[in-house]
């Protein structure tokens, strides 16, 4: 008999499978890259971004992408120390922007990585696992997340929108 509370159906379960996504879709953007790549650039017989201010701007992405990881994962460490959750706790860092920040890091982390090294397949692959898992993976973490806190979720998820 399976309990509620196994691994799956936690929030770190849930969120471990979101960013799994991101893994093994990286994995074969690269694999795809190197299999559909010729000598004059990337996928498809050519380099995807031509202009020389995408490499600034990728590393930018990383920058910025590790920021708002580590500033999340901080963040949330903090939020276990609270003993009565209200609306207010969940606002906190980069939670009172966005309900996923360690999701957009992800996804600029990647994206970033997909620029700079002018990979079509990695920029496609990493648009689709962001999908995927705002889509998929979030809608279960809100509902375990609403059935947990309730009312004090419900209100943040109004004040806070993506």
């Amino acid at each position: 008999m399976e309990t509620k509370n196994s691994y799956t159906g936690t929030i770190h379960g849930v969120l471990a499978h979101s960013y799994s996504i991101y893994f093994i879709l990286f994995l074969i953007g690269i694999c795809l890259d190197l299999i559909f790549s010729t000598r004059s650039g990337s996928a498809f017989g050519g380099e995807i971004f031509t202009d020389s201010i995408m490499v600034p701007l990728g590393l930018l992405f990383l920058v910025l992408a590790t920021i708002i990881i580590l500033w999340a994962q901080k963040t949330g460490r903090d939020f276990r120390k609270v003993a009565e959750v209200k609306t207010e706790h969940f606002c906190r860092g980069p939670y009172c922007y966005t309900r996923i920040p360690t999701q957009w890091g992800l996804f600029f982390l990647m994206l970033g990585f997909g620029i700079i090294t002018n990979s079509f397949f990695i920029v496609l692959l990493t648009t689709i696992a962001f999908f995927i898992s705002k889509f998929i993976f979030i809608s279960k973490h809100d509902k375990i997340l609403i059935e947990k806190y309730g009312a004090a979720y419900m209100e943040y998820k109004k004040l806070v929108k993506f």
